[in-house]
């Protein structure tokens, strides 16, 4: 039985997602000795200098803070060895460890995913999953080794996929999912129990990073997967049409049957949402947005930008 006290741990991290993590690992008792970041960056429209989510609660927590450009730096790596952490923790930090890092913890580097490994290994597993009309998803913690997302598992927690629930959503409830595999993946260190499973790779998929151009609309695909495309890219990137030449984003879709119409154009357009063909069914839109203004629900956006019945959309 090892008392977690004694576990010298080192955490590292950068975004919202990473926090409750790094909170549990406070609240479970590790000894906390140093927490890596990404360096502050410019943010905003005035550019400020802004420090990471996972540096703002290290220092509220008084943990040592280091935010290395490169973890590859000889330097960092010697800091890293000089700290002689039992353990790294590592969620969502923003880039990859080295070998000689993944060497210096007896116990090991683990990471928290938010996907059932082996699917969706890389940057962008929550956006994917939804994308891909997953109607389940999770969290594993894995044994890092040199690979992406290829290491051991240890422990998973799976949750279903709400019918219209957006990326932004699943993400805050996967990061306190993490939280709970974690502190399930310490308990079982703790006690001996923690055993690690191989992946197979014939079940695997990648999840890249998504760009804006990822979220174009493609008003002849199915409505499920134009709503699909949509709830999976909100917040950001964010899926987007064109009005007469502009770029409109639209958010809180429902796949609706029938059309009666070309794909792209507007069946009805009313207080309840704006309602567009596609190539197998129709898609109800809640929510639009045009360029430098704020998100607006059908009814408001409607009253300074109607949409007669006929309009078309992707043009």
């Amino acid at each position: 039985m090892i008392d977690p006290t004694t576990i010298r741990t080192v955490f590292m991290g950068t975004p919202d997602f990473a926090l409750p993590v790094l909170q549990g690992l406070v609240d479970y008792g590790v000894d906390l000795c140093a927490v890596y970041t990404q360096p502050d960056r410019p943010r905003g429209r005035g550019k400020k200098l802004a420090s990471p989510p996972v540096k703002q609660l290290a220092l509220q927590c008084r943990i040592p803070v280091f935010q290395p450009p490169r973890l590859r730096d000889p330097a960092t790596v010697a800091q890293l060895v000089e700290l002689a952490p039992d353990l790294i923790v590592v969620v969502a930090y923003g880039q990859i460890l080295p070998a000689a890092i993944l060497e210096i913890p007896r116990y090991g580097c683990i990471n928290v995913h938010a996907s059932l490994l082996p699917r969706y290994r890389g940057a962008a597993p929550i956006n994917k999953a939804i994308v891909d009309g997953e109607q389940v998803t999770g969290v594993t913690t894995m044994m890092m080794d040199i690979g992406l997302d290829t290491g051991d598992m240890l422990v998973k927690r799976a949750t279903e996929i709400g019918a219209e629930e957006t990326a932004g959503e699943l993400h805050d409830r996967l990061a306190l999912l993490g939280r709970e595999a974690m502190e399930e993946t310490l308990r079982r260190l703790c006690c001996g129990t923690l055993r690690r499973e191989k992946q197979d790779e014939a079940l695997s998929s990648y999840a890249p990073l998504m760009n804006k151009e990822d979220g174009r609309i493609d008003w002849r695909q199915p409505a499920t997967a134009v709503h699909n495309l949509i709830r999976g890219l909100t917040p950001w990137p964010g899926a987007y049409t064109r009005l007469r030449g502009v770029t409109l984003k639209l958010a809180s879709t429902r796949p609706l049957e029938g059309a009666g119409a070309s794909p792209g154009t507007v069946v009805t357009a009313d207080a309840t949402g704006v309602c567009v063909a596609c190539g197998d069914g129709s898609l109800m839109v809640r929510e639009l947005q045009l360029p430098g203004k704020k998100l607006l629900p059908a009814a408001e956006f409607l009253r300074g930008r109607p949409l007669p019945v006929g309009t078309r959309l992707g043009e």
